[in-house]
């Protein structure tokens, strides 16, 4: 298979991601894909050829392989790595759909854009992106626990027993490269599952900007709105000279004399 080229096309979001986004992306092309194509293939390029059980019984040998191993490790992880990527075409072909969009409406609209970045993520891309994450990180734990439940486990025995048909009695069976063949499974394991926790990093960041960006609109739709209410009960004060939450206004003129005599004034005209 040529994984170059799946390469090539997917390095196309590297542009569109975050840092967790970029270091999933290295993660999948330096230490899964790499890691296949230059060593794990040739470590099981022998399997079925170096598969020996101490029986000559004829058909006993592929009965007992096709028991052992019911699917391929490396067609296994062929399948996986297909499916990890191919997400990330979603979040490709909706920029380019975008980017076609905003073509159109630049040439029926002389020259204003729809979008001013098509591959920022807003709106209808940003829940492409995440359901890519979604996908990418459940496509990985689907795996894991595929190859855990046929293998009953990610270790390889190097001994098996089998006695099915048609087999004389129980044989044992041994595969070739045992403690290399355990190796290259840990490190594909370990391997995906810091994908998966890089998928939820990736998630949980996108997530929480998301609803900090929220929050912060909504803090200055308020003080939009108190700023409004606010000029609002100045306009329609009184014209007298009052306004709302100012002080008492007093005559600077007036004395303390001047006070007393007024009331004074007052007493005798009471009397």
């Amino acid at each position: 298979m040529n994984w170059s080229a799946l390469e090539a096309l997917i390095s196309g979001v590297n542009k569109y991601s975050t840092v967790f986004g970029r270091v999933w992306l290295s993660m999948v092309f330096i230490f899964r894909v790499m890691v296949f194509v230059v060593a794990a293939q040739r470590v099981w390029g022998d399997d079925s050829k170096d598969f020996d059980c101490n029986t000559q019984q004829p058909g006993c040998k592929n009965v007992c392989y096709d028991h052992i191993f019911p699917i391929s490790h490396i067609r296994l992880w062929a399948l996986q790595l297909i499916f990890v990527t191919c997400p990330s075409l979603m979040v490709v072909g909706h920029v380019k759909y975008r980017e076609k969009k905003d073509l159109k409406y630049t040439t029926s609209h002389k020259g204003s854009h729809l979008y001013a970045n098509p591959g920022k993520k807003r709106g209808g891309l940003w829940w492409t992106y995440l359901t890519s994450l979604i996908f990418k990180a459940g496509f990985d734990a689907g795996f894991l626990y595929i190859l855990y439940h046929v293998y009953e486990g990610y270790d390889l025995p190097r001994l098996s027993k089998c006695n099915l048909p048609p087999c004389p009695n129980t044989v044992d069976c041994y595969i070739s490269r045992p403690t290399e063949k355990r190796i290259f499974t840990l490190f594909m394991v370990v391997s995906s599952a810091v994908c998966i926790f890089m998928c939820i990093c990736e998630m949980v960041y996108l997530i929480c900007k998301r609803i900090q960006k929220l929050l912060r609109k909504k803090v200055q739709a308020d003080r939009r709105m108190f700023a409004e209410t606010h000029e609002m009960a100045l306009l329609s004060a009184p014209r007298s000279g009052f306004r709302p939450n100012s002080p008492i206004r007093v005559d600077p003129t007036i004395s303390i004399q001047n006070l007393a005599n007024i009331k004074a004034e007052e007493v005798a005209e009471k009397k």
